[in-house]
């Protein structure tokens, strides 16, 4: 039994609790939106979706716990080949008889009960290399600053650039998920920022894909049979809010109609109209992408403030532990971790008021999905590891000077 105890002893004493409760009770807040929004399906089907998020939340917990023992830069220093491949491999698997994209578009699903009868839960690669992306771009970063080479000059920004790059062609050409790429391209800023990259080359690069996008829409792309694909209509929606109500614009609209609804203190728990509904006006993927949506009906303004200022709270909490690592590896990892949920937490809510496009991001703690959720904890884990690895107190001293 002492065996047992000794490592969650050894866990509240180094680990971050903070962060963990605050994970916890994100993801609970989450669970209770997740009932609320499944009920419509009857009572088989609502257990199941509850009792695998709750599982995942159950697991996620023990990652959180387990990782938080791991050093992390020593093992990636040691095994960022094997890292990298996995990588590679994990993506490419989606090509396989597992791989489904379930009429979304997006293949990135990998649905495990093909090969394990009644694996309660499909795993998304995109969700899982995520966080060994993060580890390797901030190894490599570490290892150019350890050259005493410059981190702005052009050689560094094309090994960082070139990584990054060609992992954003691996997802968009297995997966076809763009709004991935963009989550990618958010850790990759937000990793780059802390290590001191120039803001000329956020400007340069920021300012460069913005202007083709505005010339490709303006002069190219209305002459072209792109301009009605389904992807340049998810862009045209946000822009002009009557256009295709009943098509791309639809899971929109419902959403701002949902969330306005709901007024300051919303409809009631339980009682959301279109969150409840069964027929062609309810709200769309309400327990995953729209699940901000269900909180503004049925909770209103100040259950979304609520959720906002949780989720907040936990970037928040990445970011102090990063400003206070031992090391400019962990210090990177932690901003990786923030940056990573900052954008998912953007895109997604941006996309519920109707004000970005629909990319099938989901609410990072929020949402239903069980290889999400573990996920989420095993990054939270990863920063609790660096709480626990803390700057030695004479260097401590000296940094403060």
């Amino acid at each position: 039994m002492a065996l047992l105890f000794s490592p969650i002893k050894e866990f509240f004493k180094k680990g971050d609790v903070i962060l963990l409760g605050l994970c916890l009770a994100a993801s609970t807040f989450g669970l209770v939106l997740i009932f609320s929004a499944t009920q419509y399906l009857g009572t088989d089907r609502w257990i199941r979706f509850v009792l695998v998020q709750f599982a995942a939340i159950a697991l996620g917990v023990a990652a959180y716990m387990l990782l938080t023992f791991v050093d992390f830069q020593l093992f990636v220093e040691k095994r960022w080949k094997l890292l990298l491949a996995f990588n590679v491999f994990f993506i490419l698997l989606l090509l396989t008889p597992l791989g489904e994209d379930y009429d979304s578009g997006n293949l990135n699903w990998l649905v495990i009960s093909r090969i394990i009868p009644r694996f309660p839960m499909d795993v998304q690669p995109n969700e899982i290399v995520k966080i060994s992306f993060i580890l390797l771009l901030a190894l490599q970063i570490v290892k150019i600053q350890d050259r005493e080479l410059d981190i702005s000059s052009i050689p560094s920004i094309i090994q960082i650039g070139g990584h990054t790059v060609f992992m954003l062609g691996l997802i968009a050409a297995v997966c076809g998920d763009f709004g991935m790429c963009v989550i990618y391209m958010m850790i990759f800023v937000s990793i780059a920022w802390a290590a001191g990259v120039k803001l000329r080359w956020f400007v340069l690069v920021g300012g460069g894909i913005v202007l083709t996008a505005v010339i490709l829409w303006l002069f190219f792309l209305p002459e072209t049979r792109w301009w009605n694909d389904y992807r340049i209509m998810r862009f045209r929606v946000v822009f002009d809010h009557s256009l295709d109500i009943s098509g791309r614009g639809w899971q929109q609209t419902r959403s701002v109609l949902a969330i306005g609804s709901g007024k300051l203190f919303g409809q009631g728990y339980l009682k959301g109209i279109q969150t409840q509904a069964l027929n062609s006006d309810a709200l769309p993927a309400r327990h995953t992408d729209f699940i901000y949506a269900v909180c503004g009906e049925e909770l209103g303004l100040a259950g979304c403030m609520a959720l906002l200022l949780l989720l907040s709270c936990i970037v928040l909490r990445c970011i102090w532990v990063g400003r206070h690592a031992s090391s400019p590896f962990n210090a990177y990892v932690c901003m990786g971790m923030a940056g990573m949920l900052l954008a998912q937490i953007t895109f997604n809510v941006g996309m519920c008021l109707y004000v970005l496009p629909v990319m099938g991001l989901t609410l990072p703690f929020i949402s239903y999905g069980g290889s999400s959720i573990i996920t989420l904890f095993a990054a939270m884990g990863i920063v609790s590891s660096v709480k626990a690895r803390p700057m030695p107190s004479w260097l401590r001293d000296r940094s403060q000077v």
